[in-house]
This record gives C-alpha cells, sequence and structure tokens, in this order.
C-alpha cells in the first residue's frame, strides 16, 4: 500500500500515522515532544518518531508531512517561541532521503478544511481555532495565506479594546486576552475567586451572571475582530474550531447576532463549526506529506 507520514507537532506532545493515498488514516499513540531538554533534542525525537512510523509500513513511505508551531515554510522551521528553534531545515526532522514538507500547524489544519472539511465548497474563508490562544487560517484561493514572513492569521493578536487588559504577547487589548478558552476560565476566577474552565463558563451562562458577563464579553470581543476581518476581506465563510469551536451553535448563535449589529450595511458571512475537529491537523500533514511526494492535488473522498 502507498502512503505518507503524517505528523502533528504540538507544544507539549505529537501525535503521528500513516496516510494512505486513498485517504486511510492509520493512527499510532503519541509522544512527547520533550521541549524541556531543549530545541535540538525536540528535533531528534520528531526525527525518531518518524523513523518509527516509516518503519511500521509496508515498505518506505512516498513522503512526510510535518505540522509545526511557528513561523515555517516549506523547507524551514523558521521560528517558535514554545519549542526554542530556529532556522530548522526540513530535512533535519527526518531519516536522510525521505521528500518532506512542513506547515504550519493552524494553516495546515485550516488546509484540510479547505480540501475535506467545512471549508471544501468555496475557495476563500477563515479558519479559526479557539483553544488555549487563539490563531486563524487565512484561506484564499483555497491554499492557506501566511504573509509576506509567515505571520498572517494572528488575529488573536489584533487589539479589541486599545485600553483593556494587557496581554502575554505585550499589547493591549488583545482579542486573545477575551476570548480564548484559556482566558475564560481566567476571567471568571478573577471575578469570583472560583477556579472555572471555559467548559464550565459555556455551560453555566445562563444561570451565572458572572458566566454570563464573561461570555458575553468575549462573543462581543469576537464579532468586533470578526467584523473588521469580514470588511476587509469579504470571505465566503468563517470556520470555527477549537475547544471553544466544540461549542457549536451555543457559541455561534449569540456571535451570529453581534455580527449582525455591528455589520449594519452588509449580512455577515456565515459561521461554520469545524468538520474535521481534531483530525483537521493529521489530515493536513497528509496533504503536506502527498505533495512532498509529488502528488499535488490528493483529495480522495473520506467518509466523514
Amino acid at each position: 500500500m502507498s502512503y505518507v507520514v503524517a505528523l502533528d507537532v504540538g507544544g507539549t506532545s505529537m501525535k503521528g500515522g500513516l496516510v494512505s493515498e486513498s485517504g486511510e488514516v492509520t493512527g499510532f499513540p503519541g509522544r512527547p515532544t520533550g521541549r524541556e531538554d531543549g530545541p535540538e533534542a525536540v528535533v531528534a525525537n520528531i526525527r525518531a518518531y518518524v523513523a518509527e512510523l516509516a518503519a511500521s509500513g509496508d515498505g518506505p513511505p512516498r513522503g512526510v508531512g510535518l505540522a509545526v508551531p511557528g513561523i515555517v515554510d516549506a523547507d524551514t522551521a523558521l521560528f517558535s517561541a514554545n519549542i526554542g528553534w530556529r532556522d530548522v531545515p526540513a530535512g533535519a526532522f527526518v531519516p536522510e532521503g525521505l521528500p518532506v514538507s512542513l506547515g504550519h500547524d493552524v494553516q495546515t489544519a485550516g488546509l484540510a478544511e479547505s480540501v475535506f472539511g467545512a471549508g471544501r465548497d468555496v475557495t476563500d474563508f477563515l479558519f479559526l481555532p479557539i483553544g488555549t490562544g487563539i490563531a486563524g487560517a487565512l484561506i484564499i484561493k483555497g491554499e492557506p495565506y501566511g504573509g509576506v514572513n509567515g505571520w498572517g492569521g494572528e488575529i488573536g493578536h489584533t487589539p479589541v479594546w486599545p485600553d483593556g487588559e494587557r496581554c502575554a504577547c505585550g499589547q493591549t487589548g488583545c482579542l486573545e486576552t477575551y476570548a480564548s478558552a484559556a482566558s475564560l476560565g481566567r476571567r471568571y476566577t478573577e471575578r469570583t475567586g472560583k477556579p472555572a474552565t471555559a467548559v464550565d463558563v459555556m455551560a453555566n451562562a445562563a444561570t451565572d451572571p458572572h458566566a454570563y458577563a464573561v461570555l458575553a464579553e468575549a462573543v462581543e470581543a469576537l464579532a468586533i475582530s470578526l467584523a473588521s476581518y469580514t470588511l476587509l476581506m469579504d470571505p465566503a465563510m468563517i470556520v470555527i474550531g477549537g475547544g471553544l469551536g466544540e461549542a457549536g451553535e451555543a457559541l455561534l448563535m449569540p456571535l451570529r447576532d453581534r455580527m449582525t449589529e455591528r455589520l449594519s450595511f452588509r449580512k455577515p458571512p456565515p459561521l461554520r463549526q469545524t468538520a474535521l475537529g481534531v483530525r483537521a491537523g493529521m489530515l493536513g500533514a497528509g496533504i503536506l506529506g502527498w505533495r512532498a511526494a509529488g502528488v499535488r492535488n490528493w483529495a480522495p473522498q473520506l467518509d466523514l
């Protein structure tokens, strides 16, 4: 069976698998990245995991696709604040002789949504996973757009309230400070002194006024950012993913209402929940792997 190795690398762990030409995904147990041992150790751990995955297949893989955090291009992992590496060539991540392609983790997941998921029927949309942080993938003509230097999509650090709270990035009033999953829990705790997660806030917003206030502020922050994005880019849709995206209509319904009120002279684009969920990173890495193997338009029919 012809296959590629696909690896989705996070800040603390990585998950990998084999992706066949027909789209069958064989997943394997994840591995820690080992970032506490330094960036060189992380590179070595990724290379060892790729070798292990390659050895488990029927013959050598045709290519390797890696979705990694930070600033990347197809040939180099340029920088990751979470891991600490700089200018790591793609070949350092794989055993010698294997074709490899790198992609930014969020942009790679957005690519998978474009090929297989919620955005497969349009060419231009925003993929916005809302988790511990907020980053976006700008999909233009079916492909992620990272801008001149790879920083495109950092919508989480666009200010929504210029006089607001200080963000961990050093700026003031960033979207991520108000609307990330981590921020919902933190802001509720600051109000009440009680520990809470974003799931708790979402679940209790109908009965707990503090949870309601925190969620309402998050929705307003998202509406401000997404209304601005809509006016600038006129996307066909906005696809919401990540942990907070799993709330579905509990988040999307009030967000639609607020965007409608803010966009007074035009309709907001449709808001959709991710179709692929946690599979997006792996499938996106599979796309990169087949591209590394020379199969540019790999897009089999998948049973979603």
